[in-house]
């Protein structure tokens, strides 16, 4: 009769250990908030400049952007010099209000 008290009490035991371990939420570290000043400097870390991207950096980072129209952005830097506006970009062929206006706020003239 002792044994069977014991092993109830046993199993019991080993019972409960096992919903609370499985049942206990697991902790997970808090994801770091950004500052104001911290998320500016990701921006402007992500803006492409227009005047030393590459083909690559243009097709990558761009929206509606592929290898042509990259090197067509870059032929006419070549060209005409240097951008000195974003809205310069229209007339490059293949660049149209709408593709500007997808990428105005990744762009730069630095």
């Amino acid at each position: 009769m002792q044994n069977i008290y014991i092993s109830s009490l046993i199993f019991a035991f080993l019972a409960s250990l096992s919903v609370a371990t499985t049942a206990a939420p697991s902790i997970k570290p808090d994801a770091p908030t950004l500052t104001p000043a911290q998320m500016a400097t990701i921006e402007q870390s992500t803006k492409v400049n227009l005047n030393a991207a590459d083909t690559e950096t243009l097709r990558r980072d761009l929206f509606g952007i592929g290898a042509a129209k990259a090197k067509a952005i870059i032929a006419y830097r070549e060209s005409n010099g240097p951008f000195t506006a974003v809205d310069e970009l229209l007339e490059v062929k293949g660049i149209g209000k709408a593709l500007l206006e997808k990428n105005r706020d990744r762009l730069a003239i630095n």
